[in-house]
């Protein structure tokens, strides 16, 4: 058996191997040069016959063809498996942040969800809830609410007016001049909606938000009775018991007018940087309601009292889920609004 049989061998299958253009080429190439029945196994079979000199440099050089054959056909199998994945890669791929196709599960938003919360509670308490347009008028939200048109309080509410002397409402206080005027005492209400302000846009302002007001108009209401309810709010909200304090406030539509506090629930008083190390966070406007927004709904203050409180449900809603962004929940992000 000369080795240039083994040599010839090796080179007519090396070539094979890589002019074959498909995987099935390759393969018949493999069969023939080292398939069970190829030329490689019929010069395997006459080993035998060779003399021992013979044998030791036919063996070497045929495990040395073996080697070379096996591992150029891996090589091109290879390269065969690569090309094929990428082709397939190319016709299957898909962009995996893109929406999947059909309908998808919706979700309530989070402002929604604080909204629906404090409806069913202020509902189990007996409170009417109460709506109003989002266009309103000079009168019902100023003039009524004891903020005339010289008052220096209008400049704390940078106001959208429109061209036929109407305005978007900067709370929805109007509501509750509506409600006094069309239901009358007693009254519990709240209020709940969307209110606009020509803010600046940054982390913790927007020009559109959302807010409940409420009220409570009856005999003999207290301070103490604002308290109350507060604090049922607020423990509602939170799911736990809070720590309320009130501090003078000045708000033309309430006398006397508080700034409620609550212990801030991250660092339960000690000072973090939620609270700015004071123990106390800023949460709501309250107060009795003054005489001359009873008077100016038709109400004698004489016969009846009462209290009133506002409450941003956006500033609520980023409270409750840790948001660190107010415009998160306006930007319509449907990947950020599913995980509530």
């Amino acid at each position: 058996m000369p080795d240039s049989t083994l040599i010839e061998l090796r080179r007519a299958t090396l070539a094979a191997f890589a002019s074959a253009d498909t995987m099935q080429q390759l393969e018949d190439a493999r069969v023939t040069a080292l398939g069970r029945k190829g030329t490689l196994a019929q010069i395997s079979k006459d080993f035998g016959k060779l003399s021992p000199e013979q044998r030791a440099s036919v063996g070497k050089l045929l495990n040395s063809v073996k080697q070379d054959l096996e591992s150029a056909y891996e090589e091109k199998k290879k390269h065969f498996e690569e090309a094929e994945l990428a082709r397939r890669l190319a016709g299957e791929w898909i962009d995996v942040t893109l929406p999947s196709p059909g309908l998808r599960p919706g979700s309530l938003h989070p402002i929604t969800l604080i909204q629906n919360e404090i409806e069913d509670l202020f509902t189990s308490l007996g409170f009417a809830i109460l709506y109003g347009p989002e266009v309103e008028t000079e009168e019902h939200n100023f003039d009524a609410l004891n903020i005339p048109a010289m008052h220096p309080a209008r400049d704390m509410q940078d106001t959208f007016w429109l061209s036929n002397g109407h305005l978007l409402r900067t709370h929805t206080s109007p509501v509750q001049v509506r409600g006094m005027r069309e239901l009358g005492p007693p009254l519990r209400m709240i209020a709940p909606g969307r209110v606009f302000r020509n803010e600046e846009v940054d982390a913790s302002h927007e020009h559109t938000f959302y807010q409940v007001e409420g009220m409570m108009v009856d005999r003999d209401v207290s301070v103490a009775n604002l308290i109350y309810f507060m604090k049922t709010l607020l423990s509602g909200v939170f799911h736990r018991e809070v720590t309320v304090r009130l501090r003078p406030g000045y708000f033309p539509f309430v006398e006397p007018g508080f700034e409620l506090d609550i212990r801030c629930l991250i660092c339960d008083g000690s000072g973090c940087a939620v609270c700015k190390h004071s123990g106390w966070v800023e949460l709501l406007p309250c107060g009795l309601v003054h005489p001359n927004v009873l008077r100016l709904s038709g109400i004698d203050p004489e016969e009846w009292g009462g209290f009133a409180f506002g409450l941003g449900l956006t500033r609520l809603a980023m409270m409750r889920y840790g948001i660190d962004d107010i415009r998160q929940l306006q930007g319509g992000d449907l990947r950020f609004l599913s995980q509530f």
